[in-house]
Protein backbone atom coordinates (compact mmCIF):
# COMPACT_ATOMS: atom_id res chain seq x y z
CA UNK A 1 0.00 0.00 0.00
CA UNK A 2 0.75 3.67 -1.13
CA UNK A 3 2.21 5.32 2.03
CA UNK A 4 -0.32 8.08 3.40
CA UNK A 5 0.90 12.11 2.86
CA UNK A 6 0.04 14.24 5.24
CA UNK A 7 0.53 18.14 5.32
CA UNK A 8 1.28 18.73 9.41
CA UNK A 9 0.46 22.32 9.85
CA UNK A 10 1.55 24.40 13.35
CA UNK A 11 5.22 24.26 12.61
CA UNK A 12 7.29 25.62 14.72
CA UNK A 13 5.13 24.45 17.35
CA UNK A 14 6.26 21.69 19.36
CA UNK A 15 3.53 19.67 18.70
CA UNK A 16 3.75 19.66 15.03
CA UNK A 17 7.58 19.47 15.67
CA UNK A 18 7.03 16.06 17.51
CA UNK A 19 4.78 14.86 14.44
CA UNK A 20 7.04 15.38 11.85
CA UNK A 21 9.44 13.81 13.62
CA UNK A 22 7.35 10.81 13.51
CA UNK A 23 6.43 10.84 10.58
CA UNK A 24 9.67 10.73 9.50
CA UNK A 25 10.60 7.63 11.11
CA UNK A 26 7.30 5.91 9.90
CA UNK A 27 6.93 4.30 6.19
CA UNK A 28 3.29 4.42 6.61
CA UNK A 29 3.04 8.13 5.97
CA UNK A 30 4.56 10.99 3.59
CA UNK A 31 5.13 13.94 4.64
CA UNK A 32 3.93 17.13 2.45
CA UNK A 33 6.90 19.38 3.41
CA UNK A 34 4.21 22.46 3.66
CA UNK A 35 3.18 23.80 6.78
CA UNK A 36 0.29 26.11 7.83
CA UNK A 37 1.78 29.04 10.20
CA UNK A 38 0.36 32.48 12.33
CA UNK A 39 0.95 35.68 10.29
CA UNK A 40 3.48 36.54 13.37
CA UNK A 41 6.22 33.72 12.13
CA UNK A 42 8.59 35.49 10.65
CA UNK A 43 10.58 32.39 8.93
CA UNK A 44 9.80 31.29 5.44
CA UNK A 45 10.95 27.47 6.42
CA UNK A 46 11.80 25.07 9.40
CA UNK A 47 14.28 22.90 9.53
CA UNK A 48 13.87 19.13 11.35
CA UNK A 49 15.81 16.22 10.30
CA UNK A 50 17.30 17.65 7.55
CA UNK A 51 14.57 18.47 5.73
CA UNK A 52 13.12 21.95 5.08
CA UNK A 53 9.28 22.54 5.00
CA UNK A 54 8.15 26.12 3.74
CA UNK A 55 5.61 27.69 6.18
CA UNK A 56 2.85 29.44 4.67
CA UNK A 57 0.87 31.76 6.26
CA UNK A 58 -2.47 33.08 6.13
CA UNK A 59 -2.15 35.66 3.19
CA UNK A 60 -1.69 34.60 0.06
CA UNK A 61 -2.17 30.09 1.32
CA UNK A 62 -5.20 29.60 -0.75
CA UNK A 63 -3.13 31.24 -3.56
CA UNK A 64 -0.52 28.50 -3.49
CA UNK A 65 -2.59 25.31 -1.99
CA UNK A 66 -3.71 24.79 -6.16
CA UNK A 67 0.15 24.44 -6.85
CA UNK A 68 0.55 22.10 -3.71
CA UNK A 69 -2.34 20.07 -4.89
CA UNK A 70 -1.05 19.91 -8.15
CA UNK A 71 3.00 18.68 -7.09
CA UNK A 72 1.86 16.39 -4.12
CA UNK A 73 -1.69 15.07 -5.19
CA UNK A 74 -3.98 14.27 -2.49
CA UNK A 75 -2.93 14.58 1.23
CA UNK A 76 -4.76 14.76 4.93
CA UNK A 77 -4.05 18.05 6.59
CA UNK A 78 -2.97 17.38 10.46
CA UNK A 79 -3.72 20.69 12.57
CA UNK A 80 -2.29 21.41 15.48
CA UNK A 81 -1.63 25.32 15.92
CA UNK A 82 -3.57 28.10 17.77
CA UNK A 83 -7.06 28.02 19.29
CA UNK A 84 -7.58 31.72 17.72
CA UNK A 85 -6.65 29.82 14.32
CA UNK A 86 -9.08 26.92 14.61
CA UNK A 87 -12.33 28.57 12.64
CA UNK A 88 -9.94 29.88 10.11
CA UNK A 89 -8.19 26.83 9.35
CA UNK A 90 -10.99 24.74 9.02
CA UNK A 91 -12.55 26.65 6.70
CA UNK A 92 -9.63 26.89 4.59
CA UNK A 93 -9.10 22.99 4.66
CA UNK A 94 -13.22 22.82 3.64
CA UNK A 95 -12.61 25.62 0.57
CA UNK A 96 -9.88 23.98 -0.56
CA UNK A 97 -10.97 20.32 -0.26
CA UNK A 98 -8.57 19.10 2.34
CA UNK A 99 -9.84 16.20 4.97
CA UNK A 100 -8.21 17.30 8.04
CA UNK A 101 -7.57 16.04 11.60
CA UNK A 102 -8.04 18.92 13.82
CA UNK A 103 -6.09 18.44 17.62
CA UNK A 104 -5.76 22.40 18.13
CA UNK A 105 -8.75 22.91 21.03
CA UNK A 106 -10.62 26.04 20.92
CA UNK A 107 -12.58 28.18 18.78
CA UNK A 108 -16.06 27.97 17.90
CA UNK A 109 -16.90 24.47 18.15
CA UNK A 110 -20.56 24.35 16.59
CA UNK A 111 -19.10 26.54 13.30
CA UNK A 112 -16.39 24.41 13.20
CA UNK A 113 -18.68 21.22 12.69
CA UNK A 114 -21.37 23.20 10.61
CA UNK A 115 -18.14 24.00 8.13
CA UNK A 116 -17.15 20.37 8.09
CA UNK A 117 -21.30 19.34 7.39
CA UNK A 118 -21.63 21.95 4.68
CA UNK A 119 -18.39 20.76 3.14
CA UNK A 120 -17.36 18.07 0.54
CA UNK A 121 -14.77 16.62 3.04
CA UNK A 122 -14.35 14.59 6.39
CA UNK A 123 -12.78 15.60 9.16
CA UNK A 124 -11.53 13.71 12.54
CA UNK A 125 -12.02 16.55 14.99
CA UNK A 126 -11.46 15.86 18.68
CA UNK A 127 -9.69 17.85 21.94
CA UNK A 128 -7.68 14.67 22.85
CA UNK A 129 -5.63 12.66 20.60
CA UNK A 130 -4.08 10.32 23.22
CA UNK A 131 -6.20 6.84 22.65
CA UNK A 132 -6.05 6.15 26.12
CA UNK A 133 -7.62 9.14 27.27
CA UNK A 134 -10.20 8.81 24.83
CA UNK A 135 -11.32 5.09 26.40
CA UNK A 136 -11.56 7.03 29.52
CA UNK A 137 -13.70 9.69 27.86
CA UNK A 138 -15.64 7.16 26.58
CA UNK A 139 -15.96 5.05 30.06
CA UNK A 140 -17.36 8.68 31.04
CA UNK A 141 -19.69 8.57 28.49
CA UNK A 142 -21.21 5.37 29.18
CA UNK A 143 -21.53 5.84 32.66
CA UNK A 144 -23.46 9.51 31.92
CA UNK A 145 -26.06 7.83 29.76
CA UNK A 146 -26.40 4.67 31.73
CA UNK A 147 -26.50 6.02 35.63
CA UNK A 148 -27.53 9.89 35.34
CA UNK A 149 -27.50 11.48 38.69
CA UNK A 150 -24.97 9.04 40.01
CA UNK A 151 -23.05 11.31 41.84
CA UNK A 152 -26.04 13.93 42.59
CA UNK A 153 -25.20 15.82 45.63
CA UNK A 154 -21.33 15.27 45.18
CA UNK A 155 -19.16 18.72 45.01
CA UNK A 156 -16.81 18.63 41.88
CA UNK A 157 -13.12 20.34 41.28
CA UNK A 158 -11.26 20.10 38.87
CA UNK A 159 -7.37 21.23 37.54
CA UNK A 160 -5.75 20.65 34.75
CA UNK A 161 -1.92 21.65 34.10
CA UNK A 162 -0.46 21.94 31.23
CA UNK A 163 2.56 24.03 29.66
CA UNK A 164 2.23 27.76 29.64
CA UNK A 165 2.47 28.31 25.68
CA UNK A 166 -1.26 26.84 26.07
CA UNK A 167 -3.61 29.44 26.03
CA UNK A 168 -6.86 28.09 26.31
CA UNK A 169 -8.66 25.90 28.99
CA UNK A 170 -8.20 22.10 28.20
CA UNK A 171 -10.69 20.55 25.92
CA UNK A 172 -10.46 17.21 27.74
CA UNK A 173 -11.39 18.74 30.82
CA UNK A 174 -14.27 21.08 29.30
CA UNK A 175 -15.81 17.38 28.01
CA UNK A 176 -15.26 15.81 31.49
CA UNK A 177 -17.90 18.89 32.32
CA UNK A 178 -20.74 17.41 30.09
CA UNK A 179 -19.93 13.73 31.37
CA UNK A 180 -19.89 15.21 35.47
CA UNK A 181 -23.34 16.99 34.63
CA UNK A 182 -25.11 14.61 33.29
CA UNK A 183 -24.21 12.22 36.34
CA UNK A 184 -25.53 14.55 39.01
CA UNK A 185 -22.94 17.73 39.43
CA UNK A 186 -23.82 21.07 38.79
CA UNK A 187 -20.25 22.33 37.60
CA UNK A 188 -19.09 25.01 34.83
CA UNK A 189 -16.93 25.45 32.96
CA UNK A 190 -15.64 28.40 33.94
CA UNK A 191 -14.74 26.81 37.74
CA UNK A 192 -12.11 24.42 35.98
CA UNK A 193 -9.01 25.67 38.04
CA UNK A 194 -6.25 26.40 34.86
CA UNK A 195 -2.43 26.17 36.10
CA UNK A 196 0.21 27.57 33.85
CA UNK A 197 2.85 28.83 36.37
CA UNK A 198 5.86 26.32 36.34
CA UNK A 199 6.81 27.08 40.13
CA UNK A 200 3.23 25.90 40.92
CA UNK A 201 3.74 23.07 38.62
CA UNK A 202 6.77 22.21 40.05
CA UNK A 203 5.36 22.10 43.35
CA UNK A 204 2.59 19.62 41.95
CA UNK A 205 4.90 16.89 41.07
CA UNK A 206 5.48 17.59 37.24
CA UNK A 207 9.09 16.54 36.50
CA UNK A 208 11.15 19.67 35.72
CA UNK A 209 12.19 18.44 32.20
CA UNK A 210 8.09 18.29 31.50
CA UNK A 211 7.07 21.81 32.32
CA UNK A 212 7.20 22.80 28.66
CA UNK A 213 5.11 20.01 27.67
CA UNK A 214 2.93 18.33 29.98
CA UNK A 215 -0.61 17.33 30.77
CA UNK A 216 -1.95 16.64 34.22
CA UNK A 217 -5.54 16.51 35.33
CA UNK A 218 -7.41 15.72 38.16
CA UNK A 219 -11.13 15.55 38.98
CA UNK A 220 -11.99 15.05 42.93
CA UNK A 221 -15.41 13.95 43.79
CA UNK A 222 -16.31 14.53 47.38
CA UNK A 223 -19.75 13.55 49.38
CA UNK A 224 -21.99 15.97 50.48
CA UNK A 225 -20.88 14.86 54.38
CA UNK A 226 -17.51 14.76 53.03
CA UNK A 227 -16.88 11.06 54.04
CA UNK A 228 -16.77 9.75 50.16
CA UNK A 229 -13.91 11.28 48.02
CA UNK A 230 -13.48 9.76 44.34
CA UNK A 231 -10.89 10.92 41.86
CA UNK A 232 -9.77 10.45 38.40
CA UNK A 233 -6.36 11.59 37.68
CA UNK A 234 -4.62 11.40 33.86
CA UNK A 235 -0.74 12.45 33.90
CA UNK A 236 0.66 12.60 30.97
CA UNK A 237 4.42 13.92 30.62
CA UNK A 238 5.85 15.13 27.06
CA UNK A 239 3.71 14.80 23.81
CA UNK A 240 4.50 11.33 22.22
CA UNK A 241 1.71 9.45 23.44
CA UNK A 242 -0.48 11.96 21.29
CA UNK A 243 1.38 10.86 18.21
CA UNK A 244 -0.42 7.18 17.82
CA UNK A 245 -3.43 8.37 18.05
CA UNK A 246 -3.23 11.15 15.49
CA UNK A 247 -1.84 8.79 12.83
CA UNK A 248 -4.86 6.14 13.88
CA UNK A 249 -7.38 9.25 13.45
CA UNK A 250 -5.49 9.80 9.84
CA UNK A 251 -5.20 6.21 8.68
CA UNK A 252 -9.08 6.13 9.64
CA UNK A 253 -10.08 9.59 7.83
CA UNK A 254 -8.19 8.16 4.91
CA UNK A 255 -10.46 5.05 4.56
CA UNK A 256 -13.81 7.43 4.87
CA UNK A 257 -12.29 9.78 2.12
CA UNK A 258 -11.31 6.48 -0.18
CA UNK A 259 -14.79 5.79 0.40
CA UNK A 260 -15.96 9.38 -0.96
CA UNK A 261 -17.67 9.89 1.71
CA UNK A 262 -18.31 13.46 2.41
CA UNK A 263 -19.88 16.45 5.15
CA UNK A 264 -18.86 14.17 8.10
CA UNK A 265 -17.51 14.75 11.07
CA UNK A 266 -15.57 12.00 13.21
CA UNK A 267 -14.76 11.62 17.15
CA UNK A 268 -11.47 9.79 18.65
CA UNK A 269 -14.35 7.20 19.91
CA UNK A 270 -15.06 6.96 16.19
CA UNK A 271 -11.45 6.33 15.75
CA UNK A 272 -11.18 3.55 17.95
CA UNK A 273 -14.29 1.83 17.39
CA UNK A 274 -13.16 1.53 13.50
CA UNK A 275 -9.37 0.45 14.23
Amino acid sequence: MAAQKVMINGLPGNVAKMLVSHVLSDNRFELVEYSLTGPEITDDTCGIAGRSISLLRPAGRDAAMESIKQETGDFISIDFTHPTAVNENAAFYCRNGLPFVMGTTGGDRDALVQAVATSSICAVIAPNMAKQIVGLQAMMAHAAENFPGLFAGYSLSIRESHQATKADTSGTARAMVGYFNQLGIAFNESDIIKVRNPEEQKAMGVPEAHITGHGWHTYTLVSPDKSAVFQFVHNINGRDIYAQGTFDAVLFLSQKTRGRQSGRVFSMIDVLKGI
